[in-house]
């Protein structure tokens, strides 16, 4: 136990090495979605590789514990490192420079109400059939 302790601490470290200064200004905005935890992970090494610390949280809508590592993930940097990481996501092909697809909540909501009513007409067909 005592090891594996110290071998984390050892990781933040050499992690906390890497983080240059600049980078570490203002408040956090979103320079990326990786499509689960491990293309988050993934890029942020490749932004703390450059000195650009960043920050992982799920995409709103999909705060759902129990997804564990599925899921959409944000990565966010703080407002002094907002031009250098995406020059950084540029050089790796990781971003288009694109605006990232975000359905509007009425388009939700449309899809949602839409399958409930399939789903209504369903169960009373088979309710209507089982007579």
């Amino acid at each position: 136990m005592a090891e594996r302790t110290a071998s984390a601490r050892e990781q933040l470290r050499e992690q906390a090495s890497k983080v240059d200064p600049r980078y570490t200004k203002g408040e956090p905005h979103v320079v990326a979605t990786g499509r689960n935890q491990s293309e988050a992970e993934l890029i942020a090494n490749l932004l703390l590789e450059e000195g650009i610390p960043s920050i992982t949280r799920r995409t709103r809508g999909f705060d759902v514990p129990d997804m564990l590592a599925a899921g959409p993930r944000d990565l966010l940097v703080a407002a002094s490192a907002v031009t250098a990481a995406q020059e950084v996501l540029l050089q790796t092909e990781m971003d288009d420079g694109d605006e990232r697809y975000r359905p509007s909540p009425l388009k939700l909501l449309a899809g949602l109400l839409s399958t409930v009513v399939v789903v209504g007409v369903v169960v009373v067909a088979g309710a209507l059939i089982g007579r």
